[in-house]
């Protein structure tokens, strides 16, 4: 078999469980009932269990994003770009094992993610507007780095690492490859094997969303796949949620603001929401189609997966105790504000997030 088809020999003693999932088959409406069932199953059992240790998100780059994949059929927004902000979510959680454990959520690292054939293109146009252009366009608030040591952690201390997809991704700085040592030399990526392969090949009009290196070399060993839905420690489960790309997944971690949930399905609260957004063109259209939700479309790999997805995230989520009409989403890419894009916001948004207490996570080695 495959290296890269077996879980580490820890994954295997048990330190991750596999949870139930409704069935993605048979007729739309009745896969919707069967998802928002289970999804309101799963939040009351995260809810009644402990919540995570840490979990603190920082903001690492603004990235200049098309409105009209943002929200796909239901955009009027004057401005051809809106800003997304990549950011970083640092969660410490009670492994099952008992240990502490620290899983990085969407560690971008920004300067290897330029090679993004869509960010080379927005580069070359960037450059016509001189020096302040990538400023411009990309300003950077924060380093993975630097996130860490602020936590008080090393990258020793990094258990896991994993992102919602793997779009503008290039993953070599953190888990190394044949020409270079990786930044963190303990960390698995968890990730779903259908997101794995679609970085190995991808097609037009995908392959304008991948880094055409970023996973060249790594060793198959650093690699977990699963798939459905699993609890990785008190407070963490990991569910797949196809659409935005087919190996999309979302995380599902208890806090005190309840079970937040994290992917790229949506851009906004307003996606899972869209009644009550003030977004140009937003509202309306989900009045004049019936949606419920509305997608965040760039490869549009699979929309009505992608619209079950977001159901079954807004429904794990809950509503937000800051506002009941919005769910507890935190996208992982998340529309903000921007005066060089004006007149696009998010209705709602939690923004930065920092609950509990982060330690080095034990039988590690600062270095």
């Amino acid at each position: 078999m495959d290296a890269a088809l077996q879980p580490p020999a820890a994954l295997e003693a048990g330190l991750y469980e596999t949870l139930p999932l409704a069935p993605r088959e048979g007729p739309p409406t009745a896969r919707r009932q069967a998802l928002v069932r289970s999804a309101r199953a799963l939040r009351d059992e995260l809810l009644a269990g402990p919540e995570v240790l840490f979990f603190r998100s920082f903001p690492l780059v603004r990235v200049p994003y098309p409105s009209k994949y943002a929200f796909w059929r239901a955009s009027k927004v004057l401005t051809p770009l809106l800003h997304i902000l990549n950011r970083l979510i640092v969660v410490q959680f009670k492994g099952l094992n008992g240990e502490r454990q620290t899983l990085l959520i969407g560690p971008s690292d920004v300067e290897g993610n330029k090679a993004t054939p869509f960010f080379v293109d927005l580069a070359a146009n960037a450059r016509l507007l001189g020096q302040v252009g990538e400023r411009l366009l990309a300003p950077r608030y924060n380093e993975v780095e630097d996130c860490l040591a602020e936590c008080g952690l090393t990258p020793r201390d990094v258990d896991y690492i994993s992102f919602d997809h793997l779009h503008t991704q290039d993953l070599r700085r953190w888990l190394g490859s044949h020409d270079r040592e990786g930044l963190f030399p303990r960390a698995k990526l968890l990730v779903r094997r259908t997101e794995w392969d679609s970085v190995q090949g991808p097609l037009p009009p995908w392959s304008a969303w991948y880094p055409p290196d970023g996973v060249a070399g790594i060793d198959p060993g650093r690699l977990v796949y699963f798939d459905g839905a699993v609890r990785l420690g008190e407070g963490v489960v990991l569910v797949a949620t196809p659409g935005h790309t087919l190996g999309n997944h979302s995380f599902a971690v208890h806090t005190p603001e309840g079970v937040l949930v994290t992917s790229e399905n949506g851009v906004c609260a307003d996606n899972y929401a869209p009644l009550h957004s003030k977004i140009a063109g937003v509202a309306s259209y989900a009045e004049q189609s019936g949606s419920e939700v509305v997608l965040n479309g760039n490869t549009l790999e699979g929309t009505l997966d992608q619209y079950l997805s977001m159901i079954f995230e807004r429904e794990l989520a809950g509503p937000s105790r800051r506002d009941p009409r919005f769910f507890n989403v935190f996208p992982s890419s998340e529309l903000i504000s921007y005066w060089a894009f004006p007149g696009v916001a998010p209705t709602f948004r939690l923004g930065e997030v920092h609950f509990g207490n982060c330690e080095p996570t034990p039988g590690t080695t600062s270095s």
